[in-house]
C-alpha cells in the first residue's frame, strides 16, 4: 500500500495493500476500496462506499458525497463503483436517498471526465463516456455504453439507453432511447437518426444497422402514425433482430416521455 503521509485515512477504511492514496487526499469513514485503486491528491472519498479495483480518482474529485438533497437527514445510504473506470479532477458523485434508490450506482469501465456531476441514486452502467462538465440530476439512469457530450444538463428520473449519443451543449427533459444521436436544448432537443458510428464500433454489422435504421423512421418519421402502432409495427416486422426490442421496449416502459421530434420537424 502507497498512502502519501499527508494523506488523511479513517480508521474504519478498508483499503486493499495495493492501493495508492496521494498527498492531501482524504478517505472517510465505511469507504471500501479494492485492489489497484488509485486516489490523486486532494481527492475527497466519503463513505458509505465501495471502490472497486483499478480505479482512478483524480486530483479534487469528490466522491461519495451526502446527497444534495433537503429531504436528507444523515441517513446511510451508500455509493457503490465497479472497476476501471477513469473519475477524472474535480468531479462529484453523490450517496444515494432514503427516498430513492438508497444508493447511486457506477458501473465498470466508465470515462467521467473532469467536473462531471452524478447526483444521488443515478445508475450508470458500463462503458459510459461523460465529457466535462456533463450533469446528471437526481434519479437520472445511462445505459451501457452511451456517451454524454460536454456541458449537457440531464433533468431529474430521465433515462439514457444504451449506445445513445448526446451532443454537448444540450439539455435533456425527457427520456432518450436507445442507439440514437440527440442534440440540443429543452423544446429545441432533435433526435438526428441512428447513432451508427457507435454501433459499428460496438460489433453491429451492416445489415443489424440498417434494420434499426428502419425501426428509427417507423418510429420517428411516420407521422401518420399514433406511437402505440408505429411499436406495433415495428415490433410486428423486426423484432427478431438486434436491439430491437430493447428500443421499444423503452418507449413502453419510459415514464417521463420520450424524445420524438427529429430534425426533420
Amino acid at each position: 500500500m502507497s498512502i502519501h503521509k499527508t494523506a488523511v485515512i479513517d480508521k474504519s477504511a478498508e483499503l486493499d495493500s495495493t492501493v495508492e492514496i496521494g498527498p492531501y487526499a482524504v478517505i472517510g469513514n465505511d469507504v471500501k476500496m479494492a485492489a489497484g485503486t488509485k486516489v490523486e491528491a486532494h481527492a475527497v472519498v466519503s463513505g458509505p462506499c465501495t471502490i472497486g479495483e483499478r480505479n482512478l480518482i483524480g486530483s479534487f474529485a469528490t466522491v461519495g458525497g451526502a446527497p444534495q438533497d433537503l429531504s436528507y437527514k444523515g441517513e446511510p445510504t451508500e455509493l457503490i463503483v465497479g472497476n476501471d473506470n477513469q473519475i477524472r479532477e474535480y468531479a462529484s458523485i453523490h450517496r444515494g436517498t432514503p427516498t430513492g434508490k438508497g444508493k447511486t450506482v457506477i458501473g465498470d469501465n466508465c470515462l467521467l471526465m473532469a467536473y462531471i456531476h452524478i447526483a444521488h441514486d443515478c445508475v450508470i452502467g458500463n462503458n459510459v463516456v461523460m465529457a466535462n462538465v456533463a450533469t446528471l440530476a437526481g434519479h437520472v439512469e445511462v445505459g451501457d455504453k452511451a456517451a454524454i457530450g460536454g456541458l449537457v444538463a440531464v433533468h431529474q428520473y430521465c433515462r439514457i439507453g444504451t449506445l445513445a449519443y448526446i451532443g454537448g451543449v444540450s439539455g435533456l427533459g425527457f427520456d432518450v432511447p436507445p442507439f440514437v444521436i440527440v442534440a440540443g436544448i429543452r423544446e429545441m432537443t432533435r433526435v438526428s437518426g441512428i447513432n451508427k458510428v457507435g454501433l459499428r464500433r460496438n460489433g453491429f454489422n451492416r445489415q443489424a444497422i440498417s434494420n434499426l435504421d428502419s425501426v428509427f423512421r417507423i418510429i420517428f418519421r411516420s407521422p401518420n402514425l399514433l406511437l402505440k402502432d408505429a411499436l406495433e409495427l415495428a415490433r410486428k416486422e423486426y423484432a427478431e433482430f438486434p436491439g430491437v426490442e430493447e428500443m421499444i421496449s423503452f418507449f413502453e416502459t419510459s415514464k417521463r416521455g420520450v424524445i420524438r421530434r427529429t430534425t426533420e420537424d
